[in-house]
């Protein structure tokens, strides 16, 4: 249970401290602080982006590109590292009340009358991690042996166990079973996927 408190508070998606100022203390203060904002269910690249164009707040909203098998195939999807929540550098007494009421924005993260609020360093780390796009990108690797869904295809859905990678060709060898007796193909890399990461 987080409680008010001018400690620091563990993030459980960053990994990282998140510190806490009191409101007092913010009110007084004239440099722009990084903070955490909660925003409406999957708005927050939609609030980044109303709060740089109307209030010129430098925000970041980082996001993750990563495949899935859809009945389509394999499908790339972009969602919010952290779904919920964008953060942005500001001036609070200056702005806080219309960073609070822009569009997409539920609110300033707080715990009682203790605002979240992030270091600089922390931000500069996680901006150079995801780049100017603010995306990060999961492809996994496949490797020798691990178990795979075809993605698309006469076999979609089929699981299928690696046996030989070609890189050059960006293919690999499977193995499957096929009439009640094991036969090995090849197969283009885009169209597996690793079992965990395969949901129809």
């Amino acid at each position: 249970m987080l409680k008010s408190c001018p400690r620091p508070v563990r993030s459980l998606y960053l990994d990282q401290l998140i510190m806490t100022q009191s409101r007092a203390q913010l009110a007084s203060s004239n440099m722009p602080i990084w903070f955490c904002l909660r925003t409406q269910p999957k708005h927050e690249h939609i609030a980044a982006a109303a709060l740089r164009h109307r209030l010129e707040i430098r925000c970041f909203a980082p996001r993750v590109r990563f495949p899935k098998a859809t009945r389509r195939g394999r499908v790339w999807f972009v969602e919010a590292m952290f779904p919920g929540y964008l953060f942005a550098q500001f001036v609070f007494p200056l702005l806080h009340r219309r960073v609070e009421h822009s569009h997409g924005i539920r609110g300033i993260v707080h715990f009682g009358d203790y605002v979240a609020t992030l270091d600089p360093q922390t931000m500069a780390a996680l901006q150079e991690k995801t780049g100017e796009e603010e995306i990060v990108t999961l492809d996994p690797e496949i490797k020798v042996g691990q178990s795979v869904r075809i993605a698309e295809g006469p076999f979609q859905g089929l699981e299928v166990v690696v046996t030989h990678l070609l890189p050059a060709r960006e293919r690999v060898k499977v193995l499957l079973e096929f009439l009640g007796r094991p036969v090995e193909t090849e197969i283009s890399t885009p169209k597996i996927l690793p079992v965990s990461a395969a949901r129809a």
